[in-house]
């Protein structure tokens, strides 16, 4: 698995060292092999580039990479959305868990009279936002769940945790759920407002949590906050989204999204650890653990574990690595990650020494209608992290992709102009 490296100014500072002078005064005349890439480093002077291919990735190519694949998406049956007038929105699928030879999903879902206030201008919206009418997708929202014998149609069953009286933390909405399980029980965590979505510090929120014996509930809110905001001026202050626990050396790993600020603003994941569900949980000293990515999904890998680092920052579609579960490294380098993945994870709650990892999940699809009728909808990826499958079609990264795919990101007007301007 990888391993831990010089910083990249150490790295640069080596590579300089490596002139041409050096390597003639060496004796060095080799050349680089032709045929099946050596599975052992050749005894040569390397480039960067290739020393990374020996020193730095799991298997010297992607197609023996177990952390490297391709995702491929399918449409869901069984949920309905109101011909698509963004009045529902299902997103931010939990993990899903199988009980009784049954899966079960739990997601924010929000059903209002109209969609969301149209998110122009600094406010997002909040300034239209009433208490029937949401500032944002997942503004006046709860906690469903749905059950599926195959994982591809599925039968909505109600809510999961309802929206909880004033004072408790969740008045507002609850959204962006996770599942626990810990020693029988059944435990979801989800961001808890108090205030109208994007009202204040760009969307703040503490984490909150309810605990169940059946998958099914009822569940029972715990009526406190499990994950505070960080202290003024520190990264966290004021977000605390997408917790995300799993178990890792007989505890409780929470990983969760802090968004640091700035213009634009810079996210970044943090792991809070706890010995009980309902905590109390204490912050990793070395937060934020990851440097970028939004709704980052962890699972036991190996001896352990791996994420899925989709949308924002240096390393987004990457796949990474880490031996203790806070100093993680790129692993692989893939594209078209899900947003917001809620994996499958046999072993996510076992304490497992050895992951195993993960071949599906449940993600989500935003800003569909944009902006009137502004919604989300759920879908099922596939992939192939996992010790026990081997499928070729997913480790292929000669992907081409249908022309229109890359013509939807065709330029703005306001480039365009830019660049007419310039002839």
């Amino acid at each position: 698995m990888p391993k831990h490296y010089p910083s990249f100014l150490a790295s640069a500072a080596t590579i300089a060292c490596l002139t041409l002078s050096s390597l003639t005064h060496a004796g060095v005349t080799e050349e680089f092999p032709y045929g099946t890439l050596p599975e052992e480093r050749p005894n040569i002077e390397l480039s960067s580039a290739m020393e990374r291919v020996y020193s730095h990735y799991p298997a010297r190519h992607p197609t023996q990479n177990e952390l490297f694949s391709t995702f491929k998406y399918t449409p869901l049956e069984g949920f309905d959305y109101n011909n698509f007038d963004g009045t529902i929105s299902r997103r931010d699928s939990s993990k899903v868990i199988k009980v009784d030879g049954k899966y079960y999903v739990y997601y924010t879902k929000r059903e209002t009279e109209v969609p969301p206030a149209a998110a122009h201008g600094p406010n997002r919206g909040t300034e239209g936002a009433t208490d029937t009418v949401p500032s944002r997708d997942w503004d006046l929202a709860e906690i469903w769940y749905a059950t599926s014998d195959d994982g591809f149609t599925w039968e909505e069953q109600g809510v999961a945790q309802p929206r909880l009286p004033k004072p408790h933390a969740g008045w507002r909405s609850v959204s962006t759920p996770d599942i626990l399980v810990w020693e029988g029980k059944y435990y979801l965590y989800y961001q808890a407002y108090t205030d109208i979505p994007g009202q204040r510090g760009g969307d703040y929120c503490p984490v909150s949590a309810s605990v169940s014996d059946s998958p099914a509930g009822p569940f029972v809110p715990a009526n406190k906050v499990v994950l505070e905001n960080g202290p003024e001026g520190s990264w966290d202050q004021y977000v605390i989204h997408d917790p995300y626990p799993i178990v890792f050396k007989g505890k409780i790993y929470l990983y969760y999204k802090g968004e640091i600020g700035g213009d634009p603003k810079h996210r970044a994941q943090g792991l809070a650890i706890a010995d009980h569900p309902f905590g109390p949980f204490k912050k990793h000293p070395l937060n934020p653990v990851l440097n970028s990515g939004h709704e980052v999904a962890t699972f036991p890998f190996k001896g352990g574990i791996a994420a899925i680092m989709s949308r924002h920052g240096h390393e987004h579609n990457t796949i990474q690595w880490s031996p203790d579960g806070a100093n993680f490294e790129v692993a692989a380098i893939t594209s078209i990650l899900p947003i917001a993945p809620g994996p499958y994870i046999p072993d996510a709650f076992t304490d497992t020494d050895y992951g195993r990892g993960l071949t599906w999940g449940l993600c989500h699809f935003r800003n569909q209608g944009w902006p009137d009728h502004n919604h989300s909808f759920l879908a099922r990826f596939d992939c192939d992290l996992s010790l026990d499958v081997n499928d070729p079609e997913m480790k292929d990264t000669d992907i081409l992709n249908h022309p229109e795919i890359y013509f939807q990101f065709g330029l703005s007007e306001k480039q365009r102009k830019r660049i007419d301007a310039s002839q």
